[in-house]
């Protein structure tokens, strides 16, 4: 049989799909007979109800099940002899004019498309790089302390300071009204953390056990509450317990409550190096992968599917509900949400996989089993069992095949820096933390 492709608009195909009549009657029957083989009715025993009762119950139910499958059957073996890659589902509209003893149907829908990469040697990319320094061990020491500081009650007549724990009472007002989240009484913050706003921390700094004080407290414009960014409010807060933080010494009894197999001073600094390089080879992969792909969209000639576009789109917002059923807000999954939020993400996620795909096909870039076995040990060596972690993996399809695509994005990214003019350029540990 010839197949007859008709572009429409670019991507846009369409094929006149034709069923024969006693084709589709001739499955319908085997069909009913199968059926009323093992249906019940009422009034019947089970297998003996009439041909022409399950006929009139199950007739067009039935029939409509096998021209679904004779079109999905159709439009398959077309699309197959056409050598056509289909993208997404084929929208069918039933065509006039079959002939006799026909149905006819209009399949339409999208092809992938042709992917073209320019000369890849002329782009330019820079490259990143950090290394793991002794202030960056350090700074990571400080951290492990302060997770396991300890606190102690302070004199009556001292004086609250940065590192202290306090203890207090608190209420704001804004033009003399309370407010939603206002006020609270033994709120306890640690001073220098953070936990509080700049202007809360330094009017509490200074105050002595038992003190009151009044002060302004501007609340910044992109304040997470809604009702109060921007605004002005008035704050007294009355100081009720002073505690001094006490560090732990960083010794071999240290590094041993930690879990150090080397419960050494020095075995807690290497083994904290050793974590540090996981994540700076980790974060610069990410970041150089991330310039690497712009590059190589850059140079990039396709159109995009529509059919795909959306799907992906379907996706995003699927995952925004998601996300925002997981915090809490109620009836998250009838969320109205707009799909031209998503639709800029989706474009290039689609055009990116697109040509990932086509440089993977030309340039034999898929991920090799021992590849994937050396990403997934790289990834178990930070847990305490990598065996356990190891096993993990390998035994659910899903998280293999996740593997499977970050194995080739640094394949394709690799691939990709062989042919660019690639510039290194040093950056800070910090800078690359994202670390002030």
């Amino acid at each position: 049989m010839t197949v007859i492709v008709e572009t429409l608009e670019k991507l846009e195909r369409k094929i006149t799909l034709n069923l024969p009549l006693d084709a589709v009657q001739s499955e319908v029957g085997t069909r009913l007979r199968k059926m009323a083989r093992t249906v019940k009715m009422d009034g019947f025993r089970p297998g003996k109800v009439p041909m022409k009762v399950v006929t009139q119950r199950y007739g067009y139910s039935v029939h409509y099940e096998v021209m679904n499958d004779k079109v999905g059957e159709a439009f398959a073996a077309a699309t197959n002899q056409a050598k056509l890659r289909v993208a997404g589902q084929p929208r069918i509209e039933e065509a006039k004019g079959a002939a006799e003893g026909f149905m006819a149907f209009d399949a339409i829908f999208e092809v992938f498309p042709e992917v073209k990469i320019g000369d890849l040697s002329s782009a330019q990319v820079e490259k990143v790089n950090a290394e793991v320094t002794d202030a960056a061990i350090d700074k990571t020491v400080d951290i492990l302390l302060k997770q396991r500081r300890t606190f102690s009650l302070r004199p009556q007549d001292a004086v609250a300071q940065v590192t202290d724990r306090v203890t207090v009472d608190f209420e704001g007002k804004i033009d003399g009204e309370p407010f939603d989240g206002g006020k609270a009484d033994d709120f306890q913050f640690i001073l220098g953390d953070g936990q509080m706003l700049k202007e809360f921390e330094e009017a509490t700094r200074g105050m002595k056990l038992g003190e009151s004080k009044t002060f302004p407290l501007a609340f910044p414009a992109e304040y997470h509450g809604k009702d109060v960014a921007g605004k002005t409010a008035d704050f007294m807060v009355t100081l009720k317990k002073v505690e001094a933080a006490q560090l732990p010494d960083v010794d071999d009894a240290f590094a041993a409550s930690l879990g150090i197999a080397d419960a050494t001073v020095d075995g807690l600094r290497a083994d904290i190096g050793k974590n540090l390089q996981r994540e700076v080879k980790s974060r610069l992969l990410g970041r150089n992968k991330q310039v690497v792909m712009d590059a190589l969209l850059a140079k990039a000639e396709l159109d995009l599917p529509k059919a795909s576009v959306q799907s992906e789109v379907d996706r995003l917002i699927e995952g925004a509900r998601a996300d925002l059923k997981q915090r809490g807000i109620k009836d998250a999954d009838k969320a109205p949400i707009p799909a031209e939020l998503f639709t800029a993400q989706a474009e290039r996620r689609v055009r990116l996989g697109l040509v990932v795909a086509e440089l993977v096909r030309t340039q034999q870039l898929h991920a090799t089993p021992e590849q994937i076995k050396a990403h997934i040990d790289e990834l178990a060596a930070s847990y305490e069992k990598p065996a356990d972690v190891v096993r993990w993996y390998y035994g659910d399809s899903r998280r293999m095949s996740e593997v499977e695509s970050v194995v080739i994005e640094n394949n394709v990214t690799a691939y990709v820096l062989s042919q660019v003019q690639v510039s290194e350029k040093a950056i800070s540990f910090d800078d690359l933390m994202g670390q002030n």
